[in-house]
């Protein structure tokens, strides 16, 4: 391949030419990122850990935009790229009550039923608070707590990670989060279904009907007659609660997070209650873990392999989800990876096509007198076109 025909197909896969960095753009960029790392600090520090998604990404788009001083264009990109996220946030507020305004009926007792057949009349959370709830948190709720709440946080910093490295990764991921996103929150406004801490505090005739919020679900376990429609607990470890309980946030009582589990009790009353098929929370843990699977060292894998199996545990034990909803979960996830992956690969091959047609680098007939080419293909305009077209299908 001729220098030219390189130095033409290098020109499309770059966003932007690399231009000399001026010494005080250098500066400025490195004091903007210390002002962000101080202030993040210091707020982490007198407030505790951003455990509030919108804070987070908030911290992260200012982070990258400080880093991003002195580097082109990349600077104006923060909030353009980064909407997708904004825009799944407002969605899971939004998506509060949307089953209640389409009409659709909450499923109370289908799931539970699903997982007493699925483990032979056992219901699982109902035997995992009778044989592991303790009076007070063990250290590994501290993990469960941990896990649970990196669903909030995981997603958005490796994306932050990707953005600075690997646009072409980043797009890709982008693509599997707002879609498994959005795809959950279709089906949550169409299948509403509640979680077994739910089921667990209501009787048959509390929900008839289906209703998305009746005054139950808002009480307690204790003294719910049969143990509600979960079903009673037949023993308890001794000083433990002989109820079923949502108990996700109590192991950072051990850590005195007290901020970080009243965050989270306020946004659990906040978001939509009846959102539980399929559970985001495995799906996703699971799509995040196989994206990254041939994208970090082979050493990394059994911590991939061991976070949504843990993410899952949490989800059961906690009374988050059933076992049947983190299966749906999974299920959905992999569609979405299969669908986002197809996609990437159909995107790549167009992009090549334009950018080495065949022959092209091969035949030295192909440039004219003087060496000029008559034809060079792979330029910007020609690619940004080939992109639009595929898009556009």
């Amino acid at each position: 391949m001729s220098a030219l025909d390189q130095s033409s197909i290098a020109s499309t896969r770059t966003d932007d030419p690399v231009s000399p960095r001026k010494p005080w753009l250098r500066i400025t960029r490195w004091a903007a990122v210390t002002v962000w790392a101080c202030v993040v600090a210091y707020r982490t520090v007198t407030d505790g850990f951003a455990f509030n998604r919108e804070l987070l990404l908030l911290y992260i788009c200012t982070g990258l935009a400080a880093a991003s001083i002195g580097q082109g264009r990349r600077v104006l990109y923060v909030v353009r790229d980064w909407l997708p996220f904004a825009l799944v946030l407002i969605a899971y507020d939004l998506s509060r009550g949307a089953a209640t305004l389409i009409g659709r009926p909450t499923m109370w007792q289908w799931q539970a039923e699903a997982d007493r057949w699925l483990f032979f009349g056992t219901m699982p959370t109902v035997w995992l608070q009778e044989h592991l709830k303790l009076p007070q948190p063990p250290w590994w709720e501290v993990v469960i707590s941990t896990v649970y709440m990196s669903f909030f946080i995981l997603p958005y910093v490796v994306a932050a990670v990707l953005w600075l490295r690997d646009r072409n990764e980043w797009k890709a991921f982008v693509r599997l989060f707002v879609g498994l996103s959005f795809a959950g929150l279709v089906i949550y406004a169409l299948i509403p279904a509640a979680p077994p801490w739910a089921a667990a505090r209501c009787t048959p005739a509390d929900v008839a009907g289906g209703p998305s919020g009746p005054p139950c679900m808002f009480g307690s376990g204790r003294g719910v007659p049969g143990g509600g429609l979960l079903g009673a607990m037949q023993t308890s470890r001794d000083g433990a609660n002989d109820w079923v309980e949502r108990i996700v946030a109590r192991g950072w009582g051990n850590l005195h997070l007290h901020s970080a589990t009243a965050l989270i009790d306020q946004g659990q009353a906040s978001v939509n209650l009846v959102a539980a098929i399929p559970s985001l929370h495995a799906g996703l843990t699971a799509a995040v873990s196989a994206f990254l699977w041939t994208r970090v060292p082979r050493k990394w894998r059994p911590l991939l392999v061991a976070y949504p199996l843990i993410m899952a545990f949490t989800l059961v034990y906690t009374a988050e989800h059933y076992v049947v909803d983190i299966l749906l979960g999974w299920l959905l996830a992999a569609v979405l990876l299969a669908a986002s992956n197809r996609y990437g690969a159909r995107r790549r091959s167009v992009t090549d096509e334009v950018d080495l047609p065949q022959g092209l680098g091969d035949r030295p007939d192909r440039l004219g007198a003087g060496s000029q080419p008559d034809h060079v293909a792979g330029t910007d305009a020609q690619r940004r076109a080939a992109v639009a077209e595929f898009d556009s299908r």
